[in-house]
């Protein structure tokens, strides 16, 4: 395990209510007091019917500002160089989850996002690699397009150092940036997310569903399982399926949790629950349907 983390002098609560403030002078002091924790949201294996993997998303429980999400926290974080302490604490949060869901029979890969900022950062992936070879762990990352674009070579050849080190990688957020083939061939993952902005506009967008099917092929032939991101509606989950995604995440499988809501969920999850019969009204009348 990683010593604990102590803030330094500038890293100390100041008295400024502003939320650059809080980024710079409070991550430290929350993470040595127990702000911080991980909420887990479920993926479906579609073919499968069963979850076999989770994202942890970190959550911050600011004595004074209450609960808050990591949009309000993460670029603040980056931008005071706490992002490190933060990330390293996320992981070794996400991989004590894990075995002791290990320990109730529970096993399931836990995704964690990665900053750009981090993937050039030599001590941090060095760290990553050095938790991800412990036993019984099985972690994934999740990166950015627009992580490699700072430094491409580095961010390349580190992206293969987690890989190597048996981390799993997977692109998030495919479509969302300034998606590029030429960075799409040379990153060596394992798994492609396509960015919830196509899914949930799959039932009111011509073209969206032809940009789903397209990039799902598109990464099955380099090799990429894929997951779509914000699904919602059984008459999503139904198209998907027939389009050949692999996984599903969104509000429709499961809402982020905590760990013991998650271990409940999973004792009662019924995928029959969220799918939709392909002779069913709802889904003949769909106009997604109608467009696959």
């Amino acid at each position: 395990m990683l010593p604990p983390f102590r803030p330094s002098k500038s890293q100390q609560p100041s008295n400024s209510a502003g939320p650059e403030a809080y980024a710079r002078g409070e991550v430290g002091r929350g993470l040595l007091g127990g702000e911080f924790r991980l909420d887990y949201q479920p993926k479906l294996h579609a073919r499968r019917g069963v979850i076999d993997s989770v994202e942890a998303l970190v959550r911050w429980d600011h004595p004074r500002l209450g609960m808050m999400l990591p949009d309000r926290f993460i670029e603040q974080c980056e931008s005071s160089g706490t992002i490190n302490q933060l990330t390293l604490w996320t992981i070794e949060r996400a991989i004590e989850d894990q075995l002791e869901m290990r320990r109730q029979g529970i096993s399931l890969r836990v995704f964690v996002n990665l900053s750009a900022q981090l993937l050039t950062e030599e001590r941090t992936v060095a760290a990553l690699c050095s938790l991800a070879m412990g036993p019984g762990v099985d972690i994934g990352i999740e990166v950015t397009e627009s992580s490699v674009i700072a430094d491409p070579e580095i961010a390349f050849a580190n992206i293969r150092r987690l890989r190597e080190a048996g981390l799993c990688i997977a692109i998030d957020d495919y479509g969302a940036g300034l998606s590029s083939l030429t960075y799409l061939k040379r990153i060596e993952a394992d798994e492609l997310k396509i960015d919830k902005s196509f899914v949930t506009s799959l039932g009111t967008s011509h073209r969206d569903p032809l940009i789903v099917r397209s990039t799902i092929d598109l990464a099955h032939a380099l090799g990429m399982s894929v997951t779509a991101e914000g699904v919602e509606t059984p008459a999503a989950h139904a198209l998907l399926t027939v389009m050949g995604c692999d996984m599903m995440q969104g509000y429709l499988i499961g809402r982020p949790m905590a760990p013991q809501a998650l271990i409940r969920y999973l004792a009662t999850f019924n995928p029959a629950s969220i799918a939709v019969p392909p002779d069913s009204r709802a889904l003949r009348d769909s106009k997604i349907w109608k467009r696959a």
